[in-house]
């Protein structure tokens, strides 16, 4: 079963489910030129100054795999190409109190410039050697 089939994705989310897990979060690991893509919450928001790879809310009705596609071209205006793998997932808390799921996955875009920030103050291309001040479980995820 390959990670972008339905059943796969479905899996994912029935699993967080069982956990007692309602917010989900889809994210992008996007490796270009042996860089990674990383974007910085804007200073007022939670955990600002944070940076993160492109990730956002699934919304009502949406599968995992489209949050990744719609979230990635929202955030930073890049369009994927291709899914290429499951990274895995980390659970956090989040503003409300409550415990979000990130599901990761790897991906490539068609073009990695311009990179065009609606919801981030900056962003940058970072080797795995040289990451800027992300959270453990990102730093995992670019490590694997």
């Amino acid at each position: 079963m390959t990670v972008t089939s339905p059943e796969f994705v479905a899996g994912l989310a029935a699993d967080a489910e069982a956990a007692g897990i309602s917010g989900f979060v889809a994210a992008a690991v996007i490796r270009h030129e042996g860089r990674f893509l990383f974007v910085r919450r804007n200073p007022d928001d939670y955990l600002g100054g944070l940076w993160e790879i492109p990730s956002g809310t699934v919304e009502d009705g949406e599968s995992i795999l489209d949050a990744v596609y719609r979230e990635t071209a929202e955030e930073t205006g890049l369009t994927i190409s291709e899914i290429t793998g499951y990274i895995g997932h980390f659970d956090y808390r989040n503003s409300r109190g409550g415990t979000t799921r990130q599901f990761n996955f790897s991906a490539t875009v068609e073009k990695a410039e311009p990179v065009v920030l609606t919801e981030h103050d900056a962003y940058q291309w970072a080797p795995a050697s040289e990451l800027p001040e992300v959270t453990d479980a990102v730093r995992k995820l670019i490590t694997i």
